[in-house]
C-alpha cells in the first residue's frame, strides 16, 4: 500500500470508510481565488436566507468569514470585475514608431563606434608586438 493512499478503516456501523492521509505537507501553498469564483460565492451567500446556510457554505468551500468580508469590500469597490480577465504584473509600454526609429539609429551609431574602437585596439596590439613593448594585461586579452 502506498503512503499517500487513504486507508480503509471500519466505521461504527461496520462499513468501510476512507480515513484522510495524516501526513502534513512541508510547506502549505497559498490559495488563490479567481474573480469569477469570488463573485459566484458572493452570489450564493446573497441567496442564503435561513440561519446556518452561510456557515454550511463556508464549510463546504473551505472558506473563512474573513474571505467574505474582504470579497464584499472588493465587490463594492468594483475590483472583482476588474480582476476577471486581467494579467498580473507590469503593463507593457507601447513604443511609438518614431521612438523605435530613433532607438534603431542610436543602436547603429553605437555599433559603428564599437567596431571602430575594436579596430583601434587591434592596431595598438599589433604595434605593441612589432615594437616589442610589453602588454599590461596579456591574460585578459580576448581571442576572436
Amino acid at each position: 500500500m502506498c503512503d499517500t493512499e487513504p486507508q480503509q478503516t471500519p466505521s461504527a456501523d461496520g462499513r468501510q470508510s476512507q480515513a484522510p492521509d495524516p501526513e502534513v505537507l512541508p510547506r502549505a501553498e497559498r490559495r488563490q481565488f479567481s474573480g469569477q469564483y469570488k463573485l459566484r460565492i458572493l452570489e450564493e451567500v446573497d441567496r442564503c436566507t435561513e440561519r446556518g446556510q452561510i456557515g454550511a457554505l463556508l464549510r463546504r468551500e473551505g472558506l473563512y468569514s474573513s474571505h467574505l468580508s474582504k470579497w464584499r469590500q472588493q465587490r463594492a469597490e468594483g475590483q472583482l470585475q476588474a480582476l476577471s480577465g486581467q494579467k498580473r504584473g507590469r503593463k507593457a509600454q507601447a513604443v511609438g514608431a518614431d521612438e523605435f526609429a530613433r532607438l534603431q539609429r542610436e543602436n547603429e551609431r553605437l555599433r559603428a563606434r564599437l567596431e571602430q574602437a575594436e579596430m583601434i585596439i587591434d592596431v595598438q596590439k599589433k604595434l605593441s608586438r612589432l615594437l616589442g613593448l610589453p602588454m599590461e594585461n596579456p591574460e585578459t586579452e580576448e581571442t576572436r
